[in-house]
């Protein structure tokens, strides 16, 4: 199970000849027409991912695969529709060496030092001295800094990737002061500090030594509800080090922000967006991770190095459709 020649996913092409460790994602069993089971999964590297099917499998074989882990896989593969997806001939679980575990989780295309200088030069510009005081003691938290630098912004989402906690925070930072301006009566600085704070329970939430999933603590709680507890200890000690007073309801309305960034109860908002800066950090929220979701789908890196044909992509389950991969204009 050597994976010293491997190919990865970005830098595949139809008909090559696959062999080596890889992530599974969503591994399913269906069904195909003749009634005989067949298994669908994501399989990815650090460059990328793309679908996988085994056409033929049986039940042993099927409670044996982790749903979402590492495999190692024999295959071709093979352009569908416009997309490359892996035929499977053969696949085993698989333990990854520390070197394939390099080779396995992708990370972000930017250092994450950079993106953090950032990060940090956009919450100097907060105005309020209780909002610059927050900042300073989230930002003096040394060991949290750190996993806000390494972890991924999803398991599966959208910025899942090491480094992609801090390049999504970034780019809603930057979205914030861009559109803050265009409604005055918005307070920015709530606004800015919301999104510096709405994912950070994901430091918790995640696991990301060893692939993407969720800890013990993630799926009890989960980051929504953990960033607004890490919020309350970390007013409490702001307070406690520096004497600046929270002002009256302060607390309660970042806290809201952290709990309702998610719009809405299906989408595991705890409550709804009811401050006009709770909605605004929710928008903005939804618009990156849409986006960003929508551009890694339709235009990926790797069209640049193989072109399957195809102007839709197959459906975007956190989308709800399929997504038209040309752009008109161009050249």
């Amino acid at each position: 199970m050597s994976d010293t020649n491997r190919r990865f996913i970005a830098d595949m092409a139809p008909s090559e000849r696959i062999e080596g460790c890889f992530s599974i994602i969503n591994a399913q069993i269906g069904t195909k027409k003749n009634g005989e089971p067949y298994l669908r999964c994501l399989l990815g590297d650090k460059s990328g991912q793309c679908p996988g099917r085994k056409w033929s499998i049986d039940d042993a074989m099927a409670r044996r695969l982790p749903n979402d882990g590492f495999v190692f896989v024999e295959g071709e593969a093979q352009a569908y529709q416009g997309e490359l997806q892996i035929i499977i001939h053969r696949l085993e679980p698989h333990d990854p060496t520390p070197n394939q575990m390099r080779e396995l989780l992708p990370a972000s295309a930017r250092d994450p030092k950079d993106m953090f200088a950032e990060v940090v030069a956009l919450l100097d510009t907060l105005e309020h001295p209780a909002m610059k005081a927050l900042a300073q003691t989230y930002l003096a938290d040394e060991f949290l800094m750190d996993q806000f630098r390494t972890a991924p912004a999803a398991k599966t989402m959208h910025h899942a990737y090491l480094g992609g906690l801090c390049e999504h925070t970034l780019a809603l930072c930057k979205l914030a002061d861009a559109v803050c301006p265009l409604y005055p009566k918005i307070n920015r600085d709530l606004v800015l500090m919301g999104l510096f704070l709405h994912d950070l329970g994901k430091t918790r939430e995640l696991v990301y030594d060893k692939g993407f999933a969720y800890s013990d603590r993630g799926e009890l709680i989960g980051h929504i509800v953990e960033g607004a507890i890490m919020l309350h200890d970390k007013a409490q000690q702001m307070m406690h080090e520096t004497g600046v007073r929270m002002p009256t309801g302060a607390l309660n309305v970042l806290q809201h922000i952290i709990l309702s960034h998610h719009g809405i109860p299906e989408y595991g908002a705890a409550k709804i967006p009811s401050t006009p800066e709770a909605i605004l950090v929710s928008m903005l929220d939804n618009v990156d991770a849409k986006t960003t979701i929508a551009l890694d789908a339709a235009r990926p890196d790797r069209a640049k190095n193989v072109d399957l044909g195809g102007n839709f992509t197959e459906r975007q389950w956190a989308l709800d459709t399929k997504l038209y991969r040309p752009d008109p204009l161009a050249e």
